[in-house]
């Protein structure tokens, strides 16, 4: 009799967990719009200067199911680096952490415009400025910028060019 009581009880708490819904799942993040404007930039890359000489291979690519641009950089010179790029919907704009094998890091953010990302370090007498742009006949301009004087002028220390592999 026991055993059937035990039974008659497991089988109605079975019955009742048939008739709820089961959880909702999460909707999945990183869909809006807002996360592909930097989605230009993807693509495995040979990176040239203005004079047309290759100074390195970058890939970019989209990691963590779409809501990171990941970047990876090898320099002719041997310098290695990555960034992580990043939306950040609360605050609406890019970040970019980036680090390489020369100790060095810089942070960055900014927002997509115009067909431009530009990205910015945090006002400092030191500032630096990287701005991104797809060019007509798909290749991608780079251009970094650096200010010692806290923005007032600025100097190049990066011009590259991108052409797919």
């Amino acid at each position: 009799m026991i055993r059937r009581g035990v039974t008659l009880a497991l089988l109605a708490a079975l019955v009742a967990c048939a008739h709820t819904e089961a959880p909702k799942p999460a909707p999945a993040p990183c869909l809006a719009p807002e996360y592909r404007q930097f989605d230009f930039w993807l693509g495995d890359w040979d990176v040239s200067d203005p004079a047309g000489k290759i100074v390195g291979r970058n890939e970019i690519s989209s990691v963590h199911n779409g809501c990171v641009v990941f970047e990876s950089w090898r320099g002719n010179g041997g310098v290695t680096g990555m960034s992580f790029n990043l939306y950040d919907p609360e605050r609406k704009k890019w970040r970019q952490t980036w680090v390489d094998s020369t100790g060095g890091a810089l942070d960055l953010e900014g927002v997509f415009a115009d067909g431009r990302m530009v990205l910015v370090s945090a006002p400092s007498s030191a500032v630096n400025r990287v701005t991104w742009q797809r060019l007509p006949d798909g290749r991608v301009h780079q251009l970094w910028e650096a200010s010692d004087d806290s923005g007032k002028t600025w100097k190049t220390a990066f011009d590259g060019y991108y052409s797919k592999r």
